[in-house]
């Protein structure tokens, strides 16, 4: 294999030839790490290198390897981080600049699981402030790959560019409203939302505690069943880890998807549509359809009422995370994240009882709905990615638009797989998502990969330099 196409195989296909011998784990992460000191300054991806230590846990996996030790599909490859996963051994600033020196004293759930899997941790990425829509002034703000001008998703953008740009074969991203989907549907990636608790969020950096979902961010939905096998179960730390054994995503994921029910919520998910999105998403049920799928009308409840509950709660939940260092030392936050913060004072304990009742009104709503289907089609925005400017302009307003297809989902603690669909007129690529029942990754998984088995948008990779 040459090294100069081996950055953007699959994290499956690196696997299997570390663990036929064809590649070594020290040449692939030499390979990722020389990549990432050519690109990363204008990328802006990482905001920590690990250069010395993932070489030395890549030549301990080589040792492992060659001994005839394998630990798994994580064996050797090399993955990063969104940076506010806990590492006893580096920064853990959460994008924020009052955090840039903060190291913990220990390493989240999930990143001791990667590693045990064999994993090498080449660095931890960037991220906005706090998890929240934009990047700290003096913190980096990474580019997209696929167009400098197009945005690069909130809040795991460095996630998102760092795994398109081959900067590393998959990586881990949080999301609160949509901040695994945006970044995969804007570079192109295959993220995955699991079910609230299916992931221990254990050593995480808060936004809002009771939104925050912890997943995988790769290229292919292969690649996810292989990080979310890893990850995935429950944790004595994290009392809200939920209990269910964890399925065998790998072994599931070939059974096609023959019967699968896939939901058409006209109104919801198709009507209003940039022209883009929509022949995108006609493309897709198409598509679903002709691999044996049964495409089933669906009336989606309204979602107006539930997004204006999740921001409260989400305001309210964000201040409680911040709240020994907000409001004393709010000159040191940047306005978006600090205006936020500044909101939930304004927030009443009537207005957010009315939202927890809400939630669970919407979610009761959501439940009847998946009686009659197995998994919902929607768009992840209801136009094309936006640019940097026109981010910045809805930041500063309403970005209820924005979160039209993606916070409601994080009010059921639904899992949802996000898939590339296309490309837009300028290059950049638009993704759709795949919603399911709860604790239904494995169907998720399997219906990505049958798509994915069927075209080649995800097999399609920016060209840098």
């Amino acid at each position: 294999m040459p090294m100069d196409t081996l950055h953007y195989l699959s994290l499956m296909d690196v696997s299997t030839m570390l663990r036929t011998g064809e590649v070594t784990s020290v040449a692939v992460t030499e390979t990722l790490l020389s990549r990432i000191a050519t690109y990363d300054g204008a990328l802006k991806s990482y905001t920590t290198v690990l250069n010395d230590r993932a070489l030395a846990r890549a030549r301990q996996a080589d040792t492992e390897l060659r001994c005839g030790f394998w630990r798994g599909p994580l064996h050797g490859v090399p993955i990063a981080v969104k940076d506010l996963c806990y590492t006893s051994y580096a920064p853990t600033a959460a994008g924020m600049f009052i955090h840039k020196d903060h190291v913990p004293s220990y390493s989240a759930t999930v990143v001791e699981r990667l590693e045990r899997a064999g994993a090498i941790m080449l660095g931890k990425l960037t991220m906005t402030e706090g998890a929240y829509a934009l990047h700290h002034p003096k913190m980096p703000t990474p580019l997209n790959p696929w167009h400098a001008d197009a945005w690069t998703g909130a809040s795991s953008s460095g996630s998102g560019v760092a795994t398109a740009a081959g900067l590393c074969y998959g990586s881990l991203g949080s999301d609160t409203g949509g901040s695994i989907r945006y970044p995969s549907s804007g570079c192109g990636l295959t993220g995955l939302k699991p079910t609230w608790g299916r992931v221990s969020r254990w050593g995480i950096c808060h936004l809002a505690e009771t939104l925050d979902h912890i997943g995988p961010m790769t290229r292919t939905a292969g690649d996810c069943a292989a990080v979310l096998a890893a990850i995935a179960g429950a944790d004595p730390h994290d009392p809200s880890a939920l209990l269910d054994p964890v399925p065998d995503y790998l072994a599931l994921l070939g059974g096609g998807i023959r019967g699968l029910r896939v939901g058409i919520a006209e109104a919801y998910a198709f009507e209003g549509l940039d022209p883009e999105v929509l022949a995108m998403m006609i493309a897709a049920k198409e598509k679903l359809a002709e691999l044996g799928a049964r495409l089933v009308p669906v009336t989606f409840p309204p979602v107006e009422d539930a997004l204006r509950a999740w921001g409260r709660v989400c305001s309210v939940e964000t201040a409680v995370a911040h709240e020994a260092t907000y409001p004393s030392r709010a000159p040191e936050y940047g306005a978006g994240l600090g205006d936020f913060l500044a909101s939930a004072s304004r927030i009443s304990a009537t207005e957010l009882g009315k939202a927890g009742i809400e939630r669970r009104r919407f979610a009761g709503k959501v439940a009847e709905v998946f009686q009659d289907i197995d998994v919902l089609i929607a768009p992840v925005l209801k136009a094309p990615t936006p640019s940097l400017a026109e981010w910045s302009e809805m930041v500063a307003g309403d970005i209820s638009h924005i979160l039209r297809f993606s916070a409601e989902f994080n009010f059921t603690g639904q899992p949802a797989i996000t898939l590339n669909g296309g490309f837009d007129k300028r290059g950049a690529p638009m993704g759709f998502q795949l919603v399911g029942k709860h604790l239904s990754e494995d169907l998720l998984l399997r219906a990505g990969h049958a798509y994915q088995s069927s075209t080649d948008w995800h097999a399609r990779h920016p060209v840098l330099g």
